[in-house]
């Protein structure tokens, strides 16, 4: 079964991941995913590795980006 997986990095914003999967933080713990997380890529979130909106607060300025990846299981 393979499935799309898309990896999107917003305008000076969050990685967007979009799909249904699996994913496991610094410390462990699992957490499953069916539509889509916002991931923290400007290292300020008080919620990491989730986005809680810190980067707009910061002035937080990247550029934009998407991978898309085709996920076989």
């Amino acid at each position: 079964m393979s499935e799309n997986l898309e990896i999107k990095a917003s305008k000076s914003g969050p990685y967007l991941i979009a799909g249904n999967f699996t994913f496991t933080d610094a410390e462990g713990n699992t957490k499953t995913v069916e539509k889509m997380v916002a991931l923290c890529r400007c290292g300020q979130s008080a919620n990491k590795p989730f986005c809680d909106g810190t980067h707009k607060r910061v002035g937080f300025e990247a550029a934009e980006g998407a991978l898309a990846l085709n996920v076989i299981s």
